[in-house]
């Protein structure tokens, strides 16, 4: 029996890190918001803007159709719990519908968030939830130590559990240089640029609606000492040419003029044509910020690759596989505490978009004849061959 009271005991101590305590000095219990109008990005950029609507939907689409495979103790699992999970995700989606929502917020808000529910300490089924709901719960280490999702008036409440078990929520972000907690997305990135196409859109919209030039400049000439039109005329003048004359139906409709009026065309200078370019250098920002090559995207002026398939390959290999990757790996952490020796990889060799890489890889790899079978299928990533054939 120790003598030593238990008041002078000390108690066990814990990993933490030193400096995430710092954050959470002076906002214990508070919670963190996404610092961005996310709904007014998703509007004015997804909904009303072509380009970064089709670069989100090119890297989710593309992103959700990487197959990944289970790996378990250095073999591929042909059948696996993790992998019957992330194929049929729940009654509602399939595995690439699921995956499709969860790349979509990614790009969009910068950060995505997977639901797992849990039965008998196994996750049955997985949900995408909205990343404008969320709200990350800082603890006393500056980590979430758990995440509120309010909507239609009602707030859900998930925590981690403190034995170390599988946590509800996936949090998975992009890299923000002043932000702890939530991701940039790279459709905030290009929030000037979408701005600026936008506004091309609408001011090339408005000059279509005026026959796609000035209207020009009415003169009126009268007699001496009657140079002005009265306010009344001016009125009535003003709203014969807004029934008569205005909108794209009219377009090209002679003028009927008298009682001294003249009427002077006016035609685009060069610097008002280049709204054009201006426009397509916008949309060129934007395919940037998502790392889509604008030549996928139809973008005149840019020859940045030599042909389409060119381009294509550096899309998957530059944005794609990255992003699928880094999913893969925080999905594999996610699942630790229940696969602990089951991991998610994604099958590059599957994807057809790299199949003419892959053939050359497979080419030089079968001409190195100093190297034995099984030396030429790890280099592939195979499994050694089985029998004495081997």
């Amino acid at each position: 029996m120790s003598l030593i009271p238990d008041l002078f005991r000390k108690p066990p101590e814990k990993k933490a890190s030193a400096a995430k305590a710092l954050i959470a000095l002076n906002r214990l219990g508070a919670p963190a918001w996404t610092p961005r109008d996310y709904a007014s990005l998703a509007r004015a950029g997804y909904e009303k803007n072509v380009i970064a609507y089709r670069c989100v939907r090119l890297v989710a689409e593309a992103a959700a159709s990487a197959p990944l495979s289970v790996i378990e103790d250095g073999a591929a699992m042909a059948e696996h719990p993790l992998a019957a999970l992330i194929a049929h995700p729940n009654p509602e989606q399939s595995g690439a519908e699921l995956m499709e929502s969860f790349y979509g917020f990614l790009q969009t808000a910068g950060n995505a968030y997977l639901e797992a529910v849990a039965l008998d300490g196994a996750p049955r089924e997985l949900y995408a939830l909205r990343p404008d709901r969320m709200k990350a719960r800082l603890g006393k280490s500056g980590w979430a130590e758990g995440f509120d999702y309010a909507a239609g008036g009602r707030v859900a409440t998930f925590n981690k559990p403190d034995d170390g078990g599988l946590s509800p929520i996936l949090h998975l972000n992009l890299f923000h240089p002043t932000n702890d907690h939530y991701g940039l997305s790279p459709l905030e990135a290009a929030a000037s640029a979408v701005d600026l196409h936008n506004a091309a859109s609408a001011w090339n919209k408005s000059l279509l609606d005026n026959a796609a030039r000035p209207s020009g400049a009415l003169v009126y000439k009268g007699p001496e000492g009657a140079e002005n039109l009265t306010a009344d005329q001016f009125d009535r003048l003003k709203a014969e040419l807004e029934d008569a004359y205005q909108g794209s139906a009219n377009a090209g409709r002679p003028l009927v003029l008298d009682g001294g009026l003249e009427w002077r065309s006016m035609s685009l200078t060069p610097a008002d044509m280049d709204f054009i370019e201006a426009k397509h250098a916008a949309a060129r920002e934007i395919a940037l910020a998502f790392g889509v090559p604008p030549m996928l995207l139809g973008i005149p002026g840019d020859n940045t690759y030599s042909n389409y398939r060119e381009a294509n390959l550096a899309f998957w290999k530059q944005t794609v596989l990255p992003l699928v990757r880094k999913t893969a790996a925080a999905l594999t952490n996610w699942f630790a505490p229940v696969w602990p020796h089951a991991s998610l990889v994604c099958r590059s060799e599957a994807i057809d978009a790299l199949s003419a890489e892959r053939d050359a890889l497979w080419a030089r790899i079968s001409r190195a004849d100093f190297l034995s079978d099984d030396e030429k299928r790890a280099a592939l990533g195979l499994a050694p061959q089985e029998g004495d054939d081997a």
